[in-house]
């Protein structure tokens, strides 16, 4: 496999058990290069979370092999698989998850200090930079439920790069904004790949935010229809 592809899917497969036996994701198969900003699109309930779980191996109950920067992640440990995680993925989701009792810098730091590889200085260092990337410095020391909501996923998308992931994951980021916002964090993340190489993939609802990516990833009712 070339280097090139920093995620791989190879015929996945997904059941859920309960309450009946169900079959979410039917032989799922696509790459994404290195660089590439992917979304993915489907009706409710065609299996486009579940996938996204799969893919940033926080579900592992699956069948088929799943890559990442060419290396097979299927059947690795789970401390491991949290270490590539916390290293290797940033997340960001329709909620932006931040802890409102905690400021937007330190809403930043807590990835990095649980990976725990810089110290506090570094950490901090870097959470700034990051914040001066999306233009929301000024905001680092508010407490997090003091910020507008589009702020709060500008801060999100701080806080999913402060470990330099490979990858950004995002299920539904501009799900909560209103068309300025939502404009805001598809420019922020066409930034990112033009400027810090970074590999994107966004499951969407919104047709003009996957109209602006590189590829558009279509499901079903659990297959790829279009890719």
């Amino acid at each position: 496999m070339g280097n090139n592809n920093i995620l791989e899917a190879k015929n996945i497969n997904k059941y859920f058990r309960e309450p009946v036996m169900f079959h979410v994701l039917k032989d799922i198969n696509f790459r994404i290069k290195s660089g590439e900003f992917v979304s993915i699109m489907g009706k409710s309930g065609c299996g486009k979370s579940t996938l996204l779980y799969i893919l940033s191996t926080m579900d592992t109950d699956y069948g088929g092999e799943l890559f990442f920067d060419g290396e097979k992640l299927t059947g690795k440990p789970h401390e491991e698989l949290a270490q590539i995680r916390n290293q290797r993925i940033g997340f960001v989701f329709q909620f932006h998850y931040l802890l409102s009792e905690f400021t937007v810098l330190e809403n930043v730091m807590l990835p990095a200090k649980k990976l725990g590889l810089k110290s506090p200085e570094e950490i901090q260092h870097d959470a700034m930079e990051k914040l001066k990337l999306l233009h929301i410095e000024e905001q680092a020391n508010k407490l997090a439920s003091r910020i507008s909501g589009g702020q709060k996923q500008r801060v999100a998308i701080a806080r999913a790069l402060i470990n330099d992931p490979a990858i950004i994951m995002g299920d539904e980021p501009t799900g909560n904004l209103d068309s300025h916002n939502a404009n805001n964090v598809l420019r922020i993340f066409r930034d990112l790949v033009e400027e810090k190489k970074l590999s994107l993939l966004v499951v969407t609802h919104d047709s003009d935010f996957a109209a602006n990516t590189d590829r558009i990833i279509e499901m079903g009712d659990g297959h790829i229809i279009k890719q």
